[in-house]
């Protein structure tokens, strides 16, 4: 196993954090020297790049947020000449200005080489062939996966995402090793499957990297017995880089080993911004540390984890699969939950296939959930009807607080090519806010 881990895998634990604190020194007098909201927010502060002389230094700087980058539109945040920026990405900008991040030569070959580590980890070699259905464009998803398999000595599908029913034939006649997408829509292409009449367990497909959105053991279950193979977690954003930052091993399916030479993990409390002990759950928060165009500090991704020593590398620290987000938590009459709950209940329920929608809506003062899922093609009026009432009962019992529950025809909810939309909110739709 040894020989297929490069330089950065190999180091030691002391070896490693040498390193960050050299790298992470580094990028805060290039963040305060060349992007004026880091310089305000330092001086704001009481801060200057050199008073962080350990790892624990960090939790005195100031937080970066989404809004601040949106406040910076659109490239406010660079911290080196545009003639240097070879590659612009950006958010889609559905809820407000979009979040540019930018890349220099050396950005693009760091996240090639955090890409190529992953899917080597996930179980990819040189010449696989690796189907990429993330989408491409702006989204980082299509071409960060793109890029890291070349750089690995893969042959890369780039699919992009939608065109399902051509997905599934390309598959069938190209026989790649590897997929890279969104766990939603892994099902997608498995109802197409079976759709077509193909048996999914009859693919080329050894090993399936999913990303971009939350999901639980139960949809790995699904996905790996469905179709005969090893389904891994992948994690990014393209704040921090894309993906690539932390991987689940093949070998150990047990969290994201957080590739900790380029990127600092942090957990703090959501709310009092505290910095959180290894072991905890909280909020994870990133400082980059080699990148040029973009660097970011202390960036609060909103995604709910915790960290966990190493197994498969031992160097870097682990990270729990994303249980959801502090901003995707639904707070239902005093009580939190969260889509992955859910999602728990209704892989596990007979009778139901795994896709679902929450739709929330206000009755009078109170908010009111429901909970809409798909049946499976045989799932009879009374296989539903049970399915309806188990799946009201298991939110009750395990989450304490009651839902309807609404089962629909197969093929009923709308499908996506990238992040599912979980949460559906109705209650300003009638003016209740």
């Amino acid at each position: 196993m040894t020989d297929l881990l490069d330089s950065g895998e190999r180091l030691g634990r002391a070896e490693l954090q040498a390193l960050q604190l050299e790298r992470l020194r580094a990028t805060l007098r290039h963040a305060y020297e060349n992007v004026g909201f880091y310089r305000q927010a330092f001086d704001k502060a009481g801060l200057r790049p050199e008073d962080c002389r350990t790892l624990a230094d960090l939790a005195r700087f100031p937080f970066t947020a989404k809004p601040d980058l949106r406040d910076n539109y659109p490239f406010g945040m660079f911290a080196v000449e545009q003639s240097r920026v070879r590659r612009v990405h950006a958010s889609s900008g559905t809820t407000g200005r979009p979040t540019v991040v930018g890349y220099t030569d050396r950005d693009l070959d760091t996240w090639a080489d955090v890409v190529a580590r992953s899917i080597r980890a996930a179980g990819g070699r040189p010449g696989h062939m690796v189907h990429v259905a993330y989408g491409y464009g702006l989204f980082t998803g299509g071409l960060g996966a793109h890029y890291g398999a070349e750089r690995l000595g893969c042959t890369v599908v780039p699919a992009s995402g939608g065109m399902t029913s051509r997905q599934v034939r390309l598959i069938q006649d190209f026989r790649p090793e590897i997929i890279m997408v969104t766990p939603s829509y892994m099902l997608t292409l498995l109802d197409e499957f079976e759709r077509q009449g193909v048996d999914p367990r009859s693919t080329s497909l050894k090993v399936g990297v999913f990303g971009a959105e939350p999901w639980t053991e139960e949809m790995r279950r699904e996905i790996e017995e469905r179709f005969a193979i090893d389904a891994v977690d992948i994690y990014g954003l393209s704040e921090v880089i894309g993906p690539g930052v932390a991987q689940e091993c093949v070998e150990s399916k047990d969290g994201l080993h957080v590739w900790e030479d380029h990127f600092y993990p942090e957990i703090v409390d959501p709310v009092t911004g505290e910095v959180l002990p290894d072991g905890e759950r909280g909020e994870l928060v990133f400082t980059s540390l080699t990148k040029e165009a973009m660097p970011v500090v202390r960036y609060r991704t909103r995604d709910l984890t915790r960290l966990l020593p190493g197994t498969a590398r031992p160097a870097f620290r682990r990270m729990e699969r994303v249980t959801g987000r502090s901003d995707d938590m639904v707070i239902l009459r005093g009580v939190n939950l969260f889509p992955t709950q859910i999602e728990e209940i209704v892989l596990r329920t007979p009778g139901l296939a795994p896709h679902f929608q929450l739709r929330l809506t206000r009755e009078g003062r109170l908010d009111a959930l429901t909970v809409r899922a798909e049946a499976r093609a045989d799932a009879g009026h009374e296989v539903r009807a049970e399915a309806a009432r188990l799946v009201a009962e298991a939110v009750k019992d395990g989450i304490g607080v009651s839902v309807a529950v609404e089962v629909v025809d197969p093929e009923t909810l709308e499908r996506s090519v990238g992040k599912i939309r979980r949460i559906v909110d109705l209650r300003g739709a009638d003016g209740a806010g």
